[in-house]
């Protein structure tokens, strides 16, 4: 029973020391003095605002990208203990002693180290040499701009860390399915995939673009495995919904996943909760949530409400009136009603509120029983303070001549009777029969006589309306358009039929314990198309950069300067790298297509698998490169160099692969060969020297000398600062 004690239990690894030491000298490389400067570097001014908001659990929304970033870096502060107070005000200030720095800048500084292994092992799971895998990783490892990015507080090392790690993940599993599907291994490396795809686009939405490419390479594998007649037609299924779940289905969880930890943490009303719509604010704990909680849930007649406009552009606002008339005429010589204005108001206010009547009965008191308002009823909104009902004629509006005026109306004892008759349109209703609902439903206001809807139009009023927001009826409505739609924000049941009883109604809070909170999904949709329509106002930066000037590193940026010496910290990238790295993705792509026309003449320079290996290199590491860099083109937004890192370190892994080409195969004779080998020898030392005369601006933990600083200035467009004595 106890023969195995017999006998020792041995267990034998393989070590990869080329991996070892490349790990422990990237580390060293990212890891060295992580934490100086002690001071706000570039845009560690902006990502630490958020890290900040999370260790208050406060709510905010990035339209920059998802949050999974977000929430690593405020990671990094939640292991250093940060408690979230540092005013991020501005590039160059010194952090308190509360700031964990270190902790702070950590994940992405590892993230960053870690690419140089994975680097390492892409090259050799695309079937090259370990001198071809050695050189790129020492390419990654000693390239100054991946460095300098990568130690700071800043997404682009962890978004190229998931990149590279999704990629090695689906090289590992395409070489297992060779000889061992649906093995641990096979499962592991697939979903592995699934996961970092998921991650790079968790991080940023530029993660999309190294998705999409690999959803594309598995899409050609899995029309490959369709047409392989070895395999039954239950073995390609298998495979078929194997790679749907893990390529697919898990990255759309994991995505979720990311949100959801992101609002149960941030669960506390912030300063962007007007940009969200009512039920979003009443969800989080404070703000709104504390002004709503407890309201009465279905609108009746005699309800006291707020209105507030859906589309919250150009900003969120309510339904609003004031004693004020339009002037009776405006300045390009039109006339107007004269009746009491109508606005749109961007702030809390008591002349926000409106009664809702019924239009055969005179109270303005909620009935017991309360008598709910439907969809398709007819009421009348009765300004709170002024008592004038809401109207419109057919009068052109302020500033929008083709639509309707709305105002409040006033008699004049002139021939224009008030048309004041509303029908309440639920667009959000489940059935013809819905109850108009506190902060849930949606609603219309359709003018009876007219068939006018109630619209914001967004323009904003001259001085005689104080530059608020301009309300129209707009007649010709073929669909349906936020603009146009409404929800009960604030409400009561009105109790007061005196005006005196009711103004002072009018002004109380709203109070009665009730809570209603959205669901995950619905917070979801909400906060994701918020953040892909939310666009802020884009300004020329000094530092912005055209994605032209990337190729021939023509622009850096100054991410920090000492206050008193001229050390200072550039992204920056090694000049000689990326010209190489240019240099081998054009002689790649000559080559392909030659090799590829001489192949449709039937002449193989090359064996079928170096064709083989040498296709899926470019796909990979030529695909990566075109994905990460051409879609800037297309982009209207504020560019910087660093949205170049992602597709330069797809050129930098190609680079070796193409030098290991052709010494395999356009060097004819030993002696060509010998004077490449001695080429790239040369060539790497002078690699490695532009790396040591740019690091101290990687590190900025020298001094430099006036001549020192204008030496550095390679190229007249690079911003080298030097101090003025």
């Amino acid at each position: 029973m106890l023969v195995f004690l017999k006998r020792p239990v041995l267990v034998t690894a393989e070590i990869n020391l080329n991996l070892v030491a490349l790990t422990v000298v990237a580390l060293w490389s990212r890891l060295w003095r992580l934490s100086y400067p002690r001071a706000v570097v570039f845009d560690e001014v902006y990502y630490g605002q958020f890290v900040s908001l999370y260790m208050k659990h406060i709510f905010f929304v990035d339209g920059s990208g998802p949050p999974l970033g977000h929430m690593l870096l405020a990671f990094g502060g939640y292991l250093g203990g940060f408690d979230g107070n540092f005013l991020w005000n501005r590039i160059g200030a010194e952090y308190t002693n509360n700031v964990p720095v270190w902790s702070l800048r950590l994940l992405p500084a590892l993230a960053g180290a870690l690419c140089v292994p994975l680097a390492y092992q892409i090259v050799l799971e695309l079937h090259y040499s370990h001198y071809s895998a050695l050189g790129a990783a020492l390419l990654i490892l000693i390239e100054n701009s991946l460095i300098t990015q990568s130690r700071l507080m800043l997404l682009e090392s962890l978004l190229i860390f998931f990149n590279l790690l999704a990629v090695l993940s689906y090289l590992k599993f395409s070489n297992f399915q060779k000889y061992s599907s649906f093995s641990v291994s096979w499962w592991v490396w697939l979903i592995l995939t699934g996961v970092s795809c998921s991650c790079a686009v968790g991080v940023k939405y530029m993660g999309l673009f190294t998705y999409i490419l690999l959803l594309t390479v598995a899409s050609v594998h899995a029309w490959h495995l369709i047409g392989d007649q070895a395999l039954s037609n239950a073995r390609v299924f298998c495979h078929l919904l194997a790679r749907g779940v893990a390529l697919l289905i898990i990255p759309i969880f994991m995505y979720l996943s990311f949100f959801y930890i992101h609002l149960m943490v941030l669960y506390r009303s912030g300063p962007h909760d007007q940009i969200m719509s009512s039920a979003f604010q009443a969800s989080l704990e404070g703000g709104l949530a504390r002004i709503t909680q407890g309201q009465p849930l279905e609108v009746a007649y005699g309800s006291q409400i707020t209105l507030r406009n859906v589309l919250g552009k150009p900003m969120p606002c309510w339904l609003h009136s004031h004693k004020n008339t339009y002037p009776i005429r405006y300045e390009d010589g039109r006339g107007s009603s004269h009746q009491q204005q109508v606005t749109c108001y961007p702030f809390k206010d008591v002349n926000n509120w409106w009664i809702v009547k019924d239009p055969g009965k005179h109270q303005l008191v909620v009935t017991n029983p309360p008598r709910p308002v439907r969809h398709g009823d007819i009421v009348q909104l009765v300004h709170g303070i002024t008592t004038r009902f809401l109207n419109t004629h057919d009068v052109a509006a302020p500033l929008s001549p083709h639509s309707q005026e709305i105002s409040c109306y006033i008699d004049y004892n002139i021939s224009m009777p008030a048309q004041n008759l509303w029908r309440v349109d639920i667009v959000n209703r489940e059935s013809d029969s819905d109850i108009w609902k506190t902060i849930l439903s949606e609603v219309r206001f359709v003018h009876v006589n007219t068939s006018a809807v109630l619209k914001l139009s967004g323009a904003s009023l001259p001085d005689w309306g104080y530059w608020q927001l301009e309300i129209i009826g707009e007649k010709s409505v073929k669909s349906y358009h936020q603009s146009m739609l409404w929800n009960v924000e604030e409400h009561r049941y009105g109790k007061s039929q005196e005006q005196k009883e009711r103004e002072l109604e009018l002004h109380s809070p709203t109070h009665i314990d009730i809570s209603k909170n959205l669901s995950f999904m619905a917070r979801f949709t909400e906060l994701q198309w918020k953040m892909l329509t939310l666009r802020s106002e884009e300004t020329e930066h000094k530092y912005s950069s055209s994605p032209l000037e990337w190729l021939t590193l023509e622009t850096n940026i100054a991410y920090w300067l000492h206050p008193k010496t001229s050390a200072q910290i550039h992204l920056l990238g090694n000049a000689l790298t990326w010209s190489s790295a240019n240099i081998a993705t054009l002689a790649y792509v000559l080559l392909f297509f030659w090799y590829l026309l001489r192949r449709r003449r039937n002449v193989c320079d090359i064996p079928e698998d170096s064709w083989s290996f040498w296709v899926l290199a470019g796909t990979v590491c030529c695909g990566g490169w075109a994905v990460n860099y051409l879609p800037f083109f297309l982009m209207e937004k504020t560019l910087f160099l660093y949205h170049y890192l992602p597709a330069l370190t797809f050129q930098i892994i190609l680079l070796p692969i193409v030098l290991q080409h052709v010494i395999e195969y356009l060097c004819r004779s030993q002696l060509q060969k010998n004077i490449f080998n001695s080429l790239i020898i040369v060539w790497f030392s002078s690699v490695y020297l532009v790396y040591h005369t740019f690091s101290p601006l990687i590190y900025g933990d020298q001094s430099l000398s006036t001549n020192e600083l204008k030496a550095l200035r390679w190229k007249s467009s690079w911003d080298i600062l030097i101090r003025k004595h």
